[in-house]
């Protein structure tokens, strides 16, 4: 049985949607069914529902064979995977904002406000700049209003945030979007089961699957 970690909420909803549209549908993930491992011995797999700040980890050691999460996640925590597939869901981008007009004092370091410190400090370390990082967990945006960072990074989708509070977008650092990873012992020992997902997910939908 393949064990799949899917992201719980939204992202996890849209991306069960899509496994089970292409062949591998789990009837207790379409009830009102508060488990957190659902099985389907019909389709061959089991789903865990995890926070998606902890798939790759399930992944990575091995809790999970395969797992969808954002690459954002991925590249803050820097886990021994492999990633498979870009599924194109939640496509937004990791930026650089700050407030309307700010002018970078490039003679001090620069403070940065950011949930990925990891991403930040990679980013600027390639740029030569030096940085403060301060690492908040949420509301971001109030950093450089209050005069705490003079920057943040994180990620943005419309900008609608940034735009009421009067930020801006600064420098794009890069996409971000949903990807199929797997653990790397399960792609040697469990390749006969993970290959035709993989395949499944690069080809159409199966008709009539999951209406």
């Amino acid at each position: 049985m393949l064990s799949i970690a899917l992201p719980k909420g939204r992202l996890g909803d849209k991306v069960y949607k899509l496994f089970a549209d292409h062949g591998y549908p789990c009837a207790a993930m379409e009830q009102d069914d508060r488990r957190l491992v659902l099985r389907d011995e019909a389709s061959g797999v089991q789903y865990l529902l995890v926070k998606p700040s902890d798939v790759a980890i399930y992944v990575e050691h091995g809790a999970a064979d395969v797992g969808v999460v954002g690459k954002d996640v991925l590249l803050e925590g820097g886990n021994d995977v492999y990633e498979l597939l870009d599924l194109g869901f939640g496509a937004c981008n990791m930026c650089v904002a700050a407030r309307v007009g700010f002018r970078e004092n490039f003679s001090a370091p620069l403070r940065v406000a950011t949930k990925y410190p990891n991403i930040a400090k990679q980013y600027y370390a390639n740029n030569s700049r030096e940085i403060e990082i301060i690492k908040l967990n949420g509301s971001i945006e109030l950093a450089p209003i209050l005069g705490l960072s003079d920057v943040i990074v994180d990620i943005v989708e419309t900008g609608a945030t940034l735009k009421q509070n009067h930020l801006e977008v600064t420098h794009t650092i890069l996409p971000i979007s949903a990807r199929l990873i797997a653990n790397k012992a399960s792609m040697r020992f469990q390749a006969a089961a993970i290959q035709p997902l993989l395949t499944a997910l690069t080809t159409q939908p199966m008709e009539g699957k999951n209406s």
